[in-house]
């Protein structure tokens, strides 16, 4: 089974991305990291981080052993390096492929499609600088896919592409 998993800053399409790869692909499980760190308010501590990664590695297990399942695909904000290595290594340990890939855009873009989200709390203008500021660390990766330009579907297909589509 492979487990694709979506980085990249807040703002950049990651969720649509993820859910659109899934509705094209049967039998695809869509995991949503923020659902698994959802806390009111929102508290981003090393504890938290950990809980989230736990929580993550339990769906995906799950899935994993789940027999309608053939795919998963992961989307989350993991600004921290070791936030998405310790994803990969757990997968990895219970013996699936594993891809990451890094959604980037540039400022003017990543401002449309920020504009352009209204509903998400989230798309504030605090927010919408730190997500900015954001884009060079993302931009680094050396797994990205520039979205400028690009539809949805245009993404999901490079996506998807890049990781060579489902484990056989």
């Amino acid at each position: 089974m492979k487990v694709i998993i979506l980085n990249g800053p807040m703002g950049i399409g990651k969720t649509t991305v993820g859910t659109c790869i899934a509705d094209k692909h049967p039998g695809t499980a869509f995991i949503d990291g923020d659902w698994c760190m959802d806390l009111h308010p929102f508290v981003g501590t090393k504890e938290t981080k950990e809980m989230a990664i736990d929580n993550i590695l339990h769906m995906i297990r799950n899935y994993k052993d789940c027999s309608a399942c053939k795919m998963v695909v992961l989307a989350w904000l993991m600004d921290e390096d070791r936030v998405c290595e310790q994803l990969v290594t757990g997968i990895r340990e219970m013996g699936m492929d594993v891809e990451t890939v890094t959604l980037v855009c540039d400022e003017k873009q990543l401002k449309q499609q920020w504009a352009a989200d209204r509903n998400c709390p989230w798309r504030t203008e605090d927010w919408l600088a730190v997500s900015l500021r954001s884009l060079e660390h993302f931009s680094k990766s050396d797994d990205c896919i520039k979205t400028d330009g690009l539809s949805i579907e245009e993404v999901a297909e490079a996506v998807y592409d890049m990781c060579q589509g489902e484990a056989d």
